[in-house]
């Protein structure tokens, strides 16, 4: 199996293909897995990926927003998306775990919204974003009934069997905590709490505006892509580390594409937001004295 990734994506695509043996050896180099696609998402193609590099690709993961960059996939990028993966007998395996920090007008929230997406794509979410599930573990994948291997069998047979072999369900009490999510009072509150993270973000992306960094995301999405202008991500992460004492994530962790950018996380008090915003346009401003 052929698995072809965004560059920079959440680096779990990239392992489980490691951890199930469908990859060759890294290269020192480079950063890559032999046999994994790396496809290359940067603020030069809008953080969308040129697909013909992943045309022998049988998987295709991809995640919008995505983590780390903070880019939400247009309407018409995900069409294209589908159609490529349909005219080329790949399965796109859709991320949406931060599809409710979506607010831009026309930006799908799911792959489905798609013409034709259910012939050619699995959806994966959880609640770990929507309200703060990620220690509980509580999640859901969808394989269309229409989506077929090339000999016309269901893939959800194989995906059912998979699953009711090695996994016994959520327990009751988690299901139950998931069902109160999806009331009206527990929606109304995740609306809440999404709104409070956007909040975060925004003062994060001002802050770097501010200190006269390029950054992305923010917007569609709770983490900030700041371009470091050349420098390396661990040498920008030990320098604010040491300087501002803020903890960032360096973009290198999500893959080589990643290198030269942080990520920052909206996932935090509002009063730890905005003391983290004060350091970091501080120290950049000093370094920029």
């Amino acid at each position: 199996v052929v698995s072809a990734v965004q560059d920079p994506s959440y680096p779990v695509y990239v392992d489980t293909s490691v951890m199930l043996g469908q990859t060759g050896e890294v290269d020192a180099e480079t950063s890559q897995f032999d046999k994994i696609v790396y496809m290359p998402c940067n603020p030069s193609n809008d953080f969308f990926p040129d697909l013909s590099a992943a045309k022998d690709a049988d998987v295709i993961y991809f995640c919008s927003p995505n983590n780390p960059t903070g880019a939400a996939a247009s309407r018409e990028q995900l069409q294209e998306l589908v159609e490529f993966a349909r005219e080329h007998g790949s399965i796109v395996v859709f991320d949406a775990a931060y599809a409710p920090f979506v607010r831009a007008e026309g930006v799908p929230r799911s792959i489905f919204e798609i013409e034709g997406a259910k012939e050619c794509a699995i959806e994966v979410n959880s609640f770990s974003k929507y309200a703060g599930f990620t220690g509980v573990r509580l999640g859901w994948t969808v394989v269309p009934d229409e989506l077929r291997f090339a000999d016309g069998s269901p893939v959800r047979n194989d995906f059912n069997r998979v699953m009711t072999t090695a996994f016994n369900g959520a327990s009751n009490i988690v299901q139950a905590g998931g069902m109160a999510i999806l009331d009206g009072e527990g929606a109304e509150e995740v609306e809440a709490l999404i709104e409070y993270y956007l909040g975060n973000a925004k003062i994060l992306r001002d802050a770097c505006i501010a200190a006269g960094k390029k950054c992305y995301g923010g917007t569609d999405s709770p983490y900030v892509y700041v371009d470091l202008d050349g420098q390396s991500s661990w040498a920008a992460f030990e320098e604010l580390l040491e300087r501002a004492q803020v903890v960032t994530i360096p973009g290198a962790g999500f893959g080589p594409g990643g290198e030269g950018f942080l990520r920052l996380s909206a996932f935090a008090p509002r009063e730890a937001c905005l003391e983290a915003a004060e350091r970091l346009k501080a120290a950049w401003m000093a370094a920029e004295a």
